[in-house]
């Protein structure tokens, strides 16, 4: 029979179950994937920052992905470090910091949809609309896209953990590598069927509306590459949406796998191995797939590394 602990303050992580074996192997990728995560995404930030020729729409929208993978890795793997070390009776965290860590996760998936969907904008314009260019895409259109971008996240996290934060709790384990919405509400022994309902209504048109913007921004891209003759336009296309696809298809598989496994109770073990690399790949793949692609990102790196070079002889 299940022990029932009514709205307990103290909630305990299950984690990651390791064995001896794997403990320290484990330990060390998790520590390296963030040094390297924290590290490139620092650093491409700080090169678009400090260099003019990178001021274009583009790149600043694309500074909102290093940055949603330097907020979600900083509160997801230094706790998963510190938890790995602990035995399982140990890993305690207090519902507010739950809350915290899942409402701050659930923020950066769905900001990570809604920038890649104003830089699909950004891109059609730039293709589609070459010579409006300029004065479609401002300083201050960028600003109104990036604001719209988080508030429209905002408000909808709000509501999925407003929803859960309600219910009243007789668990108190964490059946996850570290706090998400699914976890929290499974602590609940009320109904979940308006926070189920709420959750799949999001995700889908969440979704539905990334994909969508996605595909109709694409597809007129396509057509005008095919109608025109000119060579360097597309070139400069393709590997400019070739590059946003890839970065968007990472997220969006590692997003819905790690969804579909939450339904999925006999697979606990590999959820738990996508949730924990849910935001690690995006923020290791992210800036190597833009950095590889982009060739004012790689001379802007030269210059840097140069001129450093020079300082210090």
């Amino acid at each position: 029979m299940e022990n029932y602990t009514y709205n307990s303050y103290i909630l305990q992580l299950e984690g990651l179950n390791t064995s001896k074996d794997s403990l320290y192997p484990a330990f060390l990728f998790l520590f390296f994937s963030y040094l390297f995560i924290m590290i490139i995404n620092v650093g491409i930030t700080i090169l678009i920052v400090m260099n003019k020729n990178l001021h274009q729409p583009m790149y600043l929208l694309f500074c909102n992905l290093p940055l949603n993978d330097i907020l979600v890795n900083s509160i997801v793997v230094p706790r998963l470090l510190i938890d790995l070390m602990r035995p399982p009776s140990e890993r305690l965290i207090s519902y507010n910091q739950c809350v915290v860590q899942a409402y701050i996760a659930h923020l950066v998936g769905t900001t990570s949809h809604t920038v890649l969907m104003i830089m699909a904008y950004d891109r059609y314009v730039a293709i589609c609309n070459p010579f409006h260019y300029v004065s479609i895409m401002t300083n201050k259109m960028m600003i109104k896209l990036t604001v719209c971008a988080w508030g429209v996240a905002f408000v909808l996290v709000g509501v999925l953990l407003g929803l859960t934060t309600r219910l009243s709790r007789c668990r108190t384990l964490i059946t996850n590598p570290y706090c998400d919405n699914a976890s929290l509400f499974k602590l609940s022994c009320e109904s979940v069927v308006i926070n189920n309902i709420y959750g799949i209504t999001f995700t889908v048109a969440l979704y539905v509306g990334s994909i969508g913007a996605i595909v109709l921004s694409y597809t007129s891209i396509a057509v005008v590459c095919l109608t025109s003759k000119n060579k360097s336009l597309n070139s400069k296309a393709l590997k400019t949406c070739s590059t946003h696809l890839v970065v968007y298809l990472i997220m969006t598989l590692s997003g819905m796998t790690r969804i579909t496994l939450h339904r999925f109770p006999q697979y606990t073990e590999y959820r738990k191995i996508f949730a924990v690399l849910f935001p690690i790949f995006p923020g290791s793949l992210n800036p190597i797939i833009y950095g590889v692609q982009s060739k004012d990102l790689q001379k802007a790196l030269l210059k840097f590394c140069v001129s450093k070079k020079v300082l210090a002889s």
